[in-house]
């Protein structure tokens, strides 16, 4: 592979997990749909679980590890590695509540766990990598998710609107987020059901009438309840529901989720931008591995007012959405037929073409390479490259914030 280049082919990884679509994915990528398989996201980096592949021929991990001067001084030196992973997910299904370590806590968990002899693969392994996860999403479309803690007086109302959820009230007091969190965390599964039974008998026959709108947390308790439970067991997932702020976000907003800040996913579309890691501790909705005591020790316990952004424009025809993490920045571009712009990367670069045909031409080598809906080049530090629609053409493009300093 000639390294002097600097623009490459790269085609990422679809993950398979329950919760994910049948359509939307293999649509984008113009790929057969897997019968019975679900495609929920598709990764474009260099995280060793499933790292992208450069021109065909190597693991884009492979890769830097070989040539880590490709990632530019400043990025070289600050993360030795490529520090984000650029994903699209399809949600289907919600996902589980979750909460993300810090980077400090995912090394003690990453430590404390191989000293442990616990398998990477492991279901009741807890931390994948030694990395944080602070993350983006950007909503393709209507998009839902639970996100941080109700303010005090939402959180009250909320649960003051339910008979079956009223027993919570002097647990929550003024404002006792820990200890209304850890209450029904901690709760014996028979107390679970038997708290939760009243409500989902009453808010079943509602959901399934379609009588309740998504702006009501009984139409995804409900949902859950119908995805999650098992004969004579009840998620506890779901007293989360109506902890957490529901979000609707329209096309084209997007949301910064930080370490310790509770978050589900609950349906649609989106592009999500993360720390290169795949650190989740769960707290419901979920088949999988839950840890109470360890998911406990991450999370912020207190109120959040979500902050929906818009992007901020940095030059004509690309906007960037701007957060505090500093392994990554997702930027929009959006060029209309005919119109052309120019791009240099001081790091490695992702770039994803989700709308319309881009002509790409790297200036000091002259190669050109059209890429069309659904797929993605690389860029390495020292690119120059012009970018020319030949249709109308959205793309997004994956970077590291003040890299070039």
């Amino acid at each position: 592979m000639d390294i002097q280049n600097k623009l490459f082919d790269l085609e990422g990884k679809v993950q398979p997990y329950q919760w994910g679509g049948f359509t939307y994915i293999p649509t984008l990528l113009s790929r057969e749909q897997m019968p019975g398989q679900p495609s929920a996201e598709y990764w474009l980096g260099a995280h060793v679980q499933a790292p992208s592949m450069v021109n065909g021929e190597k693991p884009l991990n492979a890769l830097l590890q070989e040539h880590p001067e490709l990632l530019g001084a400043k990025v070289q030196s600050q993360f030795g590695r490529l520090p984000y992973l650029l994903k699209v997910l399809d949600v289907k299904d919600m996902l589980s509540i979750q909460v993300h370590p810090s980077i400090e806590n995912a090394k003690k968990g990453y430590t404390a766990e191989n000293e442990a002899g616990i398998a990477l693969t492991a279901s009741n392994r807890n931390y994948k990598d030694d990395n944080h996860k602070p993350e983006l999403a950007y909503a393709l479309g209507e998009f839902w998710l639970l996100h941080g803690f109700r303010n005090p007086q939402l959180m009250r109302e909320t649960l003051a609107a339910r008979n079956e959820l009223a027993f919570l009230l002097p647990v929550f007091g003024e404002g006792d987020y820990a200890n209304l969190y850890r209450t029904v965390m901690e709760m014996p599964d028979a107390d679970v059901l038997r708290h939760l039974q009243p409500l989902l008998v009453r808010i079943l026959p509602l959901y399934e009438a379609g009588e309740l709108p998504k702006s009501n947390p009984d139409f995804w308790a409900a949902r859950a309840a119908l995805t999650y439970n098992e004969k004579g067991r009840i998620d506890r997932g779901i007293f989360s529901i109506y902890m957490l702020n529901l979000v609707e976000m329209k096309k084209g907003q997007a949301i910064f989720q930080d370490a310790g800040l509770l978050h589900a996913y609950l349906e649609g579309q989106n592009v999500e931008i993360m720390a290169n890691s795949d650190n989740v501790l769960r707290g419901g909705l979920t088949p999988k591995y839950v840890d109470v005591p360890e998911l406990l020790k991450h999370v912020q316990f207190e109120a959040c007012i979500p902050n929906l952004l818009d992007g901020t424009s940095i030059q004509p025809h690309e906007k960037a959405f701007l957060t505090p993490a500093a392994d990554f920045e997702l930027h929009l571009i959006e060029l209309t037929k005919g119109e052309q712009m120019e791009l240099k990367s001081a790091t490695v670069e992702i770039l994803l073409v989700l709308e319309g045909s881009l002509a790409i031409t790297e200036r000091n080598s002259g190669f050109k390479q059209v890429v069309n809906k659904g797929q993605s080049v690389l860029l390495t530090a020292g690119a120059e490259i012009v970018l020319a629609a030949l249709a109308d053409s959205q793309a997004f493009r994956a970077t590291v914030p003040g890299a070039a300093n």
